[in-house]
């Protein structure tokens, strides 16, 4: 998958090697979560000029083609005619795969110690969910959303970077294109009923929240518990109920802001224990 060297990213990049950053790792953290290598070096080379690649005339003109060619539209799991996703030696497997919409259900996306630190690490931080105000771009609560909950940027631990880079591996989407990791927590009774994740064209506060990183594109949920009763993903427009299972993930793409993406979702009561997930929005450029 090829990505568009955006200002946006290419300003990522002029800020990493600013900081001294190796560009060496660098390249090769960027081809980790799915770009070509001469996209990354040639990115590399466009944001600044600080960094000198070696190689032949035609290994540069490469990577000045790849900055040119067409970007996926939207992050594209690699589940059609297979059964597992290998990243880092960690086995992912692919349960469900529907095509229209673009909804992937991953089995073991999490281990379970995974799972239970990123449950330990948010107890101290769970404040009440809030959701977008669609009048100016800020958050809001709303009724219709009845979790608490937190974030984590992608770099805030070891076990943040491994689990965000497993992420972009298997949804094939760069990691910097992706908002802070978000962790929720659904007591009995609590819900979010049937909703869009893209931000409307016609709400006046989307042009404020298109600033950081354009639209979104996808979102992957990931159950870090197994509720006793409860507490399904349901996509009403296609009569699908996704259970939650622990450590399992269900990954949907939404290529139009509009319900012809037939993407409307919700988070079913719990009805019994508790519910934890962890949510992750991709944006369609480098989110900041």
């Amino acid at each position: 998958m090829v990505i568009q060297a955006t200002p946006e990213l290419l300003r990522w990049v002029d800020d990493q090697l600013g900081r001294g950053c190796d560009p060496a790792e660098m390249i090769d953290s960027m081809v980790t979560v799915g770009h070509t290598r001469a996209f990354a070096e040639g990115m590399l080379g466009k944001a600044s000029g600080k960094t000198r690649f070696k190689g032949s005339q035609a290994a540069a003109d490469a990577a000045a083609d790849a900055l040119n060619e067409v970007p996926e539209p939207l992050p594209a799991p690699l589940a059609s005619g297979t059964s597992t996703i290998v990243v880092d030696g960690h086995r992912v497997e692919i349960l469900v795969n529907l095509h229209h919409p673009r909804i992937v259900v991953f089995g073991n996306l999490l281990t379970d110690a995974e799972c239970d630190a990123l449950i330990e690490a948010s107890r101290p931080k769970l404040a009440r969910s809030e959701t977008v105000n669609r009048a100016n771009g800020g958050t809001e609560l709303n009724e219709a959303r009845t979790s608490e909950g937190t974030y984590f940027f992608h770099d805030a631990s070891p076990l943040l970077e491994t689990i965000n880079r497993r992420i972009a591996q298997v949804t094939r989407w760069p990691l910097a294109n992706g908002e802070p990791l978000q962790i929720l927590h659904y007591g009995i009774g609590a819900e979010y009923q049937p909703h869009y994740d893209y931000f409307s064209l016609e709400d006046a506060g989307t042009s404020t929240l298109l600033q950081h990183g354009g639209q979104r594109v996808a979102t992957l949920i990931t159950y870090l518990n197994t509720p006793e009763a409860g507490g399904a993903t349901v996509f009403p427009d296609v009569g699908l109920e996704v259970a939650p299972i622990r450590g399992n993930a269900v990954f949907f793409a939404y290529e139009s802001p509009t319900p012809a993406s037939r993407t409307l979702h919700g988070g079913t009561p719990v009805v019994a224990g508790e519910k934890w997930i962890a949510t992750r929005w991709m944006r369609e450029n480098v989110y900041a």
